[in-house]
């Protein structure tokens, strides 16, 4: 069961991203979105925590104190704000993402939602996920954590065609 169940979920979200990543232009990122989870340490994970309605990552994360799956992902997956981090003068620091990965992002919240809320799934959703996490993204730059608000907020207030419109014209065409 959670072989197949782990599998279904994410073959679907991969298929979201894509068809979403494809309206922006974005297709070699669409075509290759989360190919990492299907590498051993990522898909043995997800059939092992599988539940369905959320990541395997914070159930792994719960029973270890860490995701192993995570901290292979965000390593290889440049659509996640982790991805870019690096040590400054001040630390490790979140560095500012190339709009192509944000709007990758963008995507990747959306079929998230979608695909872990099914038929409860909410236009605002994402936004609020967003919002559940501002306190914890100290590594998220204030640019990229900006960019992606203002397209969540597009998606929660008007819709999916006005914010893939508004990604398509005022983000990716800058």
């Amino acid at each position: 069961m959670n072989f197949w169940g782990h599998l279904k979920t994410v073959h679907h979200h991969r298929a979201l991203v894509r068809k979403y990543c494809f309206r922006l232009g974005l297709y070699w990122q669409g075509l290759t979105h989360d190919l990492s989870k299907y590498s051993p340490v990522e898909f043995c994970a997800g059939v092992k925590y599988f539940q369905g309605t959320r990541s395997p990552n914070d159930a792994q994360r719960r029973e270890n104190g860490y995701s192993a799956s995570w901290m292979h992902h965000k390593g290889r997956n440049r659509h996640h704000f982790e991805y870019w981090t690096d040590y400054t003068a001040d630390g490790i620091s979140g560095i500012e993402m190339p709009a192509k990965y944000v709007a990758e992002m963008f995507c990747d919240r959306l079929a998230a939602s979608k695909t872990y809320r099914g038929k409860d799934f909410d236009p605002g959703d994402p936004y609020q996920f967003f919002l559940r996490g501002k306190g914890r993204r100290l590594l998220l730059h204030p640019n990229t954590e900006a960019m992606l608000g203002a397209m969540l907020i597009k998606l929660r207030d008007e819709g999916e065609d006005a914010a893939f419109d508004y990604v398509r014209h005022e983000i990716l065409k800058k």
